[in-house]
């Protein structure tokens, strides 16, 4: 490794396009941004980062007057030297009075629980680990709380860690010995069990997820210890919550794109849901209850919209609970609503929200005066100097995809523009926009990026999902390979003018793509990559997506897999494109080794005509998560600077000020 990386370093810091990218995107990622609210009481809580702050801290907000100066609770920075400590999550009690948090180190998303007292200041003694992302549900008078963790390392088998999940009840200021096993015996290996409760703290909703979408849900009834199983064993997603006497969830079954229900909570199961919010055209990724509002976040070709509902009460209606029909709330500009939360008892709910040319933000709605903006981190770019263009291309199979299409304003697209195409296509996740360093610095210098909305994902619902799953997964690679057909048929761009671009599952995606369609781009960035699926089950977390792509251990599921298997598939004396290949030591998701190798096989193979293939492995970072600022300026420029180098785009970017469009 140290090998590689002694050869990468010489290649990428020689290139003259990195000094001053490296400079634009420090720049750039000194702009703020702000993550997924929480709403607790009076008070928002958010994960944020602006300025010369290398990691986010945890901000404290009023949810009631915008003229109340945030506060910082929770900074990392003094947990690491190099600044590689990260928050990876938060949850602050109903009340607002405590915090519960964890902090990992060098990008592993593995730490321990704490606990902070706001108004003191104090950390409480209470230290729960490991674990990992876990959810938390408060009793309202934060005595108590539901959460779930990982088992101590030294009690499971090797190759074990990372399993076995289960939920607890720990009483504050009790040792973690003394906590409630609530729910994790006789549970599969990967189930993901997670915990939320009532506004009153009586009712306990547990879900209980296998990747990629099976979701058991149970509603415990705390008061006299009663459950009843909502639904169990069905290869479908179900999220629920109760308010007040009703239990509300969004739903696939017999939904695939998604309706909201309603029940009694004495009487939560299956047959007895009513619908609230029929499904529609649109794909529901989310709801809140805000008093008598029901906010329902949608995606329509991967471009969200906010719809306000009346909430249903007695469980009687035609989908807009008093009859009135759904009223749209009007967002920013075609972006991705990144997450939101509401008080189930205050008509007043929080969201963050992003777009191609718009830093993730944070925004208040109240029924009287709509949405308006509740952060303040100023911005130098102006989205409306970006051309959004949404297209649809045609696959392998004739199905229309829908692709993003970001640029200059000023930009023409011709066969000689420069274009960077990338897709995911897998667990359901949906393609939506969002804002980074790399693709507004990239339109900047006149090059087009490409965001193809492919099988695999959600952007329309679970059947498209579906349609690219298991013995299915060749059909994500097909229609990523369509999206740059289109780009060069319709001429926008050329392969000597193409970069292709994925990471983790996306990475395969890159992996599939250019050992099958070796002339189909100029050069590739491959991230934290999954890229010998034969074996990937057998390292770290692997086995949680054997749902997703199947068992290589089961005869007939292993042709599928070999049949697209990157690493199985690289030819000796092939022209590949150039590549760059990055990985890093603490990633506990997709293992290294996959990236290694690949690099390994395909140095050995490539024909003397190939580009170049390079491999970047980063000491103390993970998949992604938690890097810090300086890192993230240095993977940026390395990556941009390797595709610019390799496309002939000289990205002379080191002003603080944005360059014309068209470079």
């Amino acid at each position: 490794m140290t090998a590689q990386n002694a050869r990468t370093r010489t290649v990428l810091d020689a290139l003259p396009q990195r000094a001053p990218l490296h400079r634009r995107f420090m720049d750039l990622l000194e702009i703020g941004s702000v993550g997924a609210p929480v709403v607790a009481g009076d008070r928002v809580f958010t994960l944020e980062r602006w300025g010369d702050l290398d990691q986010a801290v945890v901000v404290m907000r009023s949810a009631v007057d915008a003229g109340v100066a945030p506060r910082t609770l929770v900074d990392p920075h003094d947990a690491a030297a190099d600044h590689a400590a990260a928050i990876d999550w938060f949850s602050p009690s109903p009340d607002g009075r405590l915090l519960a948090y964890g902090v990992s180190q060098a990008g592993s998303e593995h730490g321990t629980l704490r606990i902070l007292d706001i108004e003191g200041g104090a950390l409480l003694p209470d230290a729960i680990g490991p674990v990992r992302h876990p959810s938390v549900a408060w009793l309202p008078d934060a005595s108590a709380f539901a959460y779930s963790r990982l088992p101590d390392p030294s009690s499971v088998p090797d190759g074990e860690e990372g399993y076995w999940e289960k939920v607890y009840w720990h009483v504050v200021g009790l040792p973690q010995e003394d906590d409630e096993l609530l729910l994790g015996d006789g549970l599969d290996r990967t189930a993901l069990p997670m915990a939320a409760i009532s506004p009153d703290g009586r009712w306990l909703v547990l879900h209980v997820h296998l990747m990629p979408t099976r979701t058991d849900v149970i509603v415990l009834d705390r008061e006299t210890g009663k459950h009843a199983t909502v639904i169990e064993g069905e290869d479908e997603w179900t999220w629920g919550q109760v308010v007040g006497d009703r239990f509300y969830a969004s739903t696939s079954v017999d939904a695939p794109r998604g309706r909201i229900v309603s029940a009694p909570v004495t009487q939560p199961q299956r047959d007895n849901w009513e619908t609230v919010v029929a499904e529609t055209t649109a794909v529901i990724d989310g709801f809140v209850v805000a008093g008598d509002s029901l906010l329902v976040a949608t995606t329509e070709h991967a471009v969200s919209r906010l719809w306000r509902h009346a909430r249903i009460g007695d469980g009687a209606g035609d989908g807009a609970g008093d009859g009135a029909a759904p009223r749209e709330i009007a967002l920013p500009e075609p972006g991705a609503v990144g997450g939101f939360d509401a008080e189930p008892g205050v008509e007043r709910a929080f969201l963050a929200f992003t777009s191609f040319a718009r830093p993730s933000a944070l925004w208040r709605w109240t029924p009287d005066r709509g949405l308006e903006p509740w952060s303040n981190h100023p911005t130098p770019l102006e989205p409306t100097d970006y051309r959004v263009e949404q297209v649809f291309y045609p696959s392998s199979d004739g199905a229309a995809v829908p692709m993003f299409l970001v640029s200059a304003a000023a930009t023409a697209p011709t066969p000689d523009t420069p274009t960077a195409l990338t897709g995911y296509g897998g667990f359901a996740i949906s393609s939506t926009p969002a804002f980074s360093p790399g693709i507004v610095t990239w339109c900047d210098a006149g090059g087009v990026f490409a965001l193809a909305g492919i099988r695999g994902g959600a952007e329309y619902g679970e059947e498209w999902h579906r349609a690219g799953m298991l013995n299915r997964k060749q059909q994500v690679f097909d229609d990523f390979a369509a999206a740059a057909n289109w780009l060069v048929d319709r001429g926008r761009t050329s392969p000597e003018r193409l970069a292709i671009r994925g990471g983790s599952n996306g990475g395969l995606l890159v992996g599939a793509t250019i050992t099958q369609r070796p002339d189909l781009c100029r050069a590739a960035v491959c991230a934290v990559p999954l890229l010998d699926m034969l074996r990937y089950h057998r390292f770290l977390i692997g086995a949680l997506w054997v749902p997703e792509y199947g068992d290589p251990d089961k005869a007939d599921e292993f042709p599928a897999l070999h049949a697209y298997s990157p690493y199985h598939h690289v030819v000796d004396g092939f022209d590949y494109p150039a590549l760059l290949i990055l990985t890093a030591e603490s990633d506990s998701r997709v293992d290294p080794m996959h990236a290694r190798k690949f690099a390994a096989r395909v140095q050995a193979a490539a024909a003397t005509g190939s580009g170049p293939t390079l491999l970047r492995v980063e000491e103390r970072a993970g998949h992604g998560q938690g890097k810090p600022r300086w890192k993230q300026a240095d993977e940026l420029a390395d990556s941009w600077a390797f595709v610019c180098w390799q496309l002939g785009v000289p990205c002379h970017a080191g002003d603080a000020t944005r360059p014309s469009g068209g470079g």
